[in-house]
């Protein structure tokens, strides 16, 4: 029975942590869980802004259109120059006489209107198969496949560099803590997040904030889900044109503005919310813009550590990062809400400063008078 009752509550837990992670807005590497349903205006939009929609297909989507553009084109005009000799009766089975000029040199069939079509798209010109002056429609429709042929080339090869070069795979070398920690830093209760920039390069003009994701019911009874709450996240050099040189501690203060004020740690495990933490920069190599996203729920959030050092100096006078340490924690003691924490301080401030009575005389005792017997 002890048995059965351990790996119920193992399944329970299982079926809240998948639950609680489906549930999750934003995944710990950036990607938005999200999808439209029954979306009024037709595909047809998308198409509008083709580039965009290039750009955003996976690899193998647009390797597929990269590889059907071209064999798609060198086929398409392979016929058409396969009609031009079929009607100009260039083709063998039409037994031309011996003056005879073809339109194109050297076309015996489908198979080498093909294979003119790739060399003169491609521009590879091996001189066996060639245009003649003989025929007007011909040589429009060399010019034509070769303007066509550049188009494709420039927006084919267009597209695959601007996918190579995004933004967005800058991204992927920010990383942020595995967890997000609560503890005291400078005598106020903090929450705080550990980023770090794996590159050497800088992100010019860096700037941090964070959402607080939550579900909240308005006095009117409306029931808001993913109601927004704007996180403020500072260091102490502030929160814009950070130097991104080395990992930096991020930290929010929870005073009595802040939506973790009534949290404790006993209750915050207990609560649905999702902390979604971005950071804005440019590169400075391309100087293009980039978001870095990542988020924390509750499980994530642990109350009563703080992070482990992780810069050093070495005896050769360099700074050493040692990401091993990276999202390690170690606890330390902490008052069990942040309510607690600012009732000891004003107590302990009550304390030092005192009070006058001005009701309490004091008076002075005199000499005792004689006793008579």
């Amino acid at each position: 029975e002890g048995m059965f009752n351990y790996l119920r509550k193992r399944f329970a837990s299982h079926i809240t942590e998948r639950s609680r992670r489906k549930a999750r807005l934003v995944s710990k590497d950036g990607r938005c869980n999200i999808e439209f349903g029954n979306v009024e205006q037709s595909r047809f939009v998308f198409l509008i802004d083709i580039w965009t929609t290039i750009l955003d297909l996976r690899w193998r989507y647009k390797m597929t259109i990269f590889i059907s553009a071209f064999l798609g084109s060198w086929f398409l005009f392979g016929l058409l120059w396969y009609v031009v000799a079929y009607i100009h009766k260039d083709l063998p089975e039409f037994n031309p006489s011996i003056n005879h000029t073809p339109c194109v040199e050297n076309i015996n069939g489908l198979t080498s209107a093909f294979l003119f079509s790739l060399e003169t798209q491609v521009t590879i010109g091996y001189g066996f198969r060639c245009v003649t002056e003989q025929c007007v429609t011909a040589i429009f429709l060399l010019i034509f496949q070769s303007i066509l042929g550049v188009i494709i080339n420039s927006f084919m090869c267009g597209a695959i560099l601007a996918k190579i070069s995004r933004s967005k795979n800058r991204a992927k070398t920010i990383t942020f803590s595995r967890n997000a920690v609560i503890s005291k830093r400078g005598g106020k209760l903090c929450l705080l997040i550990r980023v770090a920039n794996l590159r050497k390069s800088l992100l010019i003009g860096s700037h941090i904030y964070g959402k607080l994701l939550k579900t909240t019911i308005t006095p009117e009874g409306e029931t808001i889900i993913l109601d927004q709450v704007n996180i403020e996240f500072i260091v102490d050099a502030g929160n814009e044109n950070l130097f991104f040189i080395s990992p930096l501690t991020i930290y929010h203060i929870i005073d009595k503005n802040s939506p973790f004020f009534h949290m404790a740690a006993e209750t915050i495990l207990q609560q649905d919310f999702e902390l979604v933490v971005f950071l804005d920069g440019t590169v400075e190599a391309t100087s293009a813009t980039c978001q870095v996203r990542t988020s924390y729920i509750p499980e994530e959030v642990l109350w009563g550590y703080r992070f482990a050092p992780i810069v050093s100096k070495t005896k050769e006078g360099k700074y050493r990062v040692d990401f091993q340490n990276f999202s390690k924690t170690v606890a330390v003691e902490m008052p069990h809400c942040a309510f607690c924490l600012y009732n000891e301080k004003e107590a302990k401030a009550k304390e030092k400063k005192g009070y006058d009575n001005p009701g309490f005389v004091l008076a002075e005792a005199g000499e005792a008078s004689d006793t008579k017997m």
